[in-house]
């Protein structure tokens, strides 16, 4: 029998609407699971058991009563660290933050609470989230399910463990250069980050998204119904528009699609072979349902993603330059070495060049897409890395060279997810990343479903005690 815990989002629904289930008896689930197993994984920051087991009773009588808030009210769901919430610190994972609770919900967590989920606690995530791993000087490390000697990446490292772990069906991630893809390649999830603007998100910041993590394609594009939307906090927010991710998703027709198909860049790591034989399977399964599937040069070059670098640096040089010496020993040594190596030495020029290099690589991104529907690739570089590693390359001064896949998709704004494919040999998962246009949320979560469908097989869940 299923443990309740493991339940995805959308047979949660069913069953609530049935009277088969309750919330509560899944939110103790849920928190029972978290018990368990967070000693070993370390993905929650808070763990808010009191107010999740409240928010589960009033879902409960809500659907009593035949009168739930929506779909997804009284579903589990976790929330990234730094994705402020009412009543708790954001302190980007660092111990110097500011530790004051915030005083109200950004726009995420307003839908989430809108709706009727119910919000168990807030995930781990890396110092400043300037890192794809588990590590921060204030949460310790988090480790992979799948293989406790392995890292989640990040920066939505926790979300990615908790998901994979069964903290529940749904959780929240935020993006800036594959922090959403990265972990659920890594965790075997699907991890969509949307167009920019599509989800609101405070404070805004340029190519910075916030979206789902889930096991199903189906429980992400139901969370994606509930946190898309106009908000006035965030200036980057789209209009309001159709939010039925989830009707149709799996009725896309494959035959005609044009897909483009790369498996390498001009710039970072190479992708790892294993991942390179899941994306031209991939390709090869979609070709196999009439797609049209046309091989081309991955776009990325070493100017791009250095320049993208700097600007990431020049970002974050200031904050910790005018830390004071003690608070700069108490953050990790790899972030403070990363941000001050070369920036320390920039000029206006150095900084605008990167700048100008970030309008590069969005012009390539989408001029590469251009004679096709979507685009799939490999999402990672390598297949997995150990748990106590900064990075893949575990060194500051290659700190990006792991993204080349995931970070023009930020800028160009472009909706870009890691889809579950298949696992190596000893069974650590594969993502396989689908590009679309602009706003194209659904139209990649449809091709996802399709992959989803056509994948060789998923492997049973990892469970940790």
């Amino acid at each position: 029998m299923t443990d309740l815990a493991d339940l995805s989002a959308a047979a949660l629904s069913r069953a609530f609407r049935a009277k088969r289930l309750s919330p509560v008896e899944v939110t103790r689930a849920v928190l029972a699971r978290i018990e368990a197993s967070e000693p070993a994984i370390n993905a929650m920051y808070i763990v808010s058991a009191e107010s999740a087991l409240k928010a589960a009773k009033a879902a409960e009588r809500r659907w009593s009563k035949g009168k739930p808030l929506s779909r997804l009210d009284g579903v589990p769901v976790t929330v990234k660290e730094n994705i402020g919430t009412a009543g708790d610190p954001a302190p980007i994972g660092v111990p110097i933050a500011d530790m004051t609770p915030r005083a109200e919900d950004t726009p995420v967590p307003a839908r989430l609470r809108e709706a009727g989920c119910v919000i168990i606690g807030k995930t781990t995530m890396p110092d400043y989230g300037m890192m794809s791993s588990g590590l921060s000087s204030l949460h310790g490390v988090t480790r992979n399910p799948w293989d406790l000697s392995k890292n989640p990446a990040g920066s939505s490292s926790g979300a990615g463990a908790a998901a994979a772990a069964g903290f529940g069906p749904l959780h929240i991630g935020t993006d800036i250069g594959g922090s959403i893809r990265l972990p659920a390649a890594h965790c075997g999830l699907f991890g969509l980050k949307p167009s920019y603007g599509r989800v609101p998100i405070h404070p805004p910041y340029p190519g910075r998204v916030a979206g789902p993590m889930t096991r199903t394609v189906e429980d992400g594009a139901l969370l994606m119904e509930v946190i898309s939307g106009a908000d006035p906090r965030d200036y980057a927010s789209l209009p309001p528009g159709p939010t039925d991710f989830a009707r149709g998703l799996k009725g896309l027709s494959l035959k005609g699609l044009r897909i483009g198909v790369f498996t390498a860049m001009q710039a970072g790591l190479p992708a790892d072979p294993a991942i390179i034989r899941a994306v031209k399977a991939a390709a090869k399964a979609l070709a196999a349902e009439g797609a049209i599937v046309t091989p081309i040069e991955g776009y990325l070059t070493h100017d791009m993603l250095d320049g993208i670098c700097r600007f990431f640096e020049a970002r974050s040089y200031g904050d910790v330059a005018k830390l004071k010496a003690a608070d700069k020993k108490q953050i990790l040594p790899y972030i403070v070495e990363w941000a001050t190596w070369r920036a320390r030495k920039f000029t206006g020029e150095d900084v605008m060049s990167g700048f100008l290099a970030m309008q590069a690589m969005r012009e390539a991104a989408t001029r590469a897409i251009q004679p096709f529907d979507f685009l799939i690739s490999p999402c990672t570089c390598p297949v997995n890395y150990p748990a106590e590693a900064h990075s893949p390359t575990d060194d500051p001064h290659r700190a990006l060279d792991h993204i080349p896949f995931t970070v023009a998709q930020n800028f160009s704004e472009q909706p870009a997810a890691s889809v579950n494919w298949s696992y190596d040999r000893k069974g650590f998962p594969i993502g396989v990343q689908v590009t679309g246009h602009r706003f194209d949320d659904r139209g990649v979560m449809r091709l996802c479903a399709a992959l989803e469908g056509l994948r060789p097989e998923q492997k049973a869940w990892p469970v940790v005690t």
